[in-house]
């Protein structure tokens, strides 16, 4: 058989690692066989050249920590920058909250203060308009009368008026002129009542029990007074007599 047909039909049946095999170990003595080929000072030359021949095998696997690293990096900072910007909108829409916060207030504040002003206003012109339409009411002086006869019946004729008691001017006038003539310290010491020892007093001759029984309040405790001794004598006669008008003589 023929060498190259023996040679082939190996060739057929090796594998590709054991072609690879084969070819490596060829290249190795070539190799080997040229370094021994060159003189002693082509060593450095040789040396390179074996270096250069030498086949150099590249691997396409990832580099599978290197990626991890600077995808971790990337994601890291892609976070942060999400957490920065977080913290940042955070803050913004807390701010805007108080802002709105601290304007609700000051409105509010600003309506009260309001309202309470109108409020002031409307009591101070409520005030203002009762004052125009209320008339001033002055207090009423104290009347003055006369120390005299005519100025004594004009006191008493009032207090009577105003108690009730019946009696005109001219009733009281006539009566006091026939039991004192007008003296108010008048004093009966000759009658059955001074006989008994409570004589009659004053301008209208009361004795002291009918003065006591007869008194009208407002007016003095003395029989000696004058109003005193008038409004009891015509308080007595209305109680007997109807009025101090209806007393013509001794009563």
């Amino acid at each position: 058989m023929p060498k190259n047909i023996q040679i082939r039909r190996l060739s057929r049946s090796l594998n590709r690692h054991q072609k690879i095999a084969i070819a490596g170990v060829a290249s190795l003595g070539a190799a080997a066989l040229a370094f021994s080929a060159v003189p002693s000072n082509a060593d450095t030359t040789t040396s390179e050249a074996a270096v250069s021949t030498a086949k150099v095998e590249y691997s396409n696997k990832p580099i599978k920590d290197v990626k991890a690293s600077v995808t971790d990096q990337l994601a890291g900072q892609h976070l942060k920058a999400e957490a920065v910007a977080k913290q940042a909108a955070a803050k913004k829409k807390a701010a805007a909250e108080a802002a709105a916060k601290k304007a609700l207030a000051k409105k509010k504040a600003a309506a009260a203060a309001a309202a309470k002003k109108a409020e002031a206003a409307r009591k101070a012109k409520a005030a203002a308009s009762r004052s125009a339409h209320r008339p001033t009411i002055k207090k009423a002086a104290p009347k003055l009368y006369s120390n005299n006869l005519n100025g004594w019946i004009n006191h008493a004729l009032d207090i009577m008026h105003n108690k009730g008691i019946p009696g005109s001017y001219n009733g009281l006038y006539r009566n006091i002129m026939r039991e004192s003539s007008g003296n108010p310290n008048a004093i009966n010491g000759w009658d059955i009542n001074a006989i008994n020892g409570i004589p009659s007093k004053g301008l209208l001759q009361v004795i002291p029990p009918t003065f006591t029984a007869y008194h009208v309040s407002g007016t003095a405790w003395n029989i000696y007074d004058p109003v005193a001794n008038i409004t009891a004598a015509a308080n007595y006669a209305a109680d007997k007599y109807g009025s101090i008008d209806n007393v013509n003589s001794a009563y």
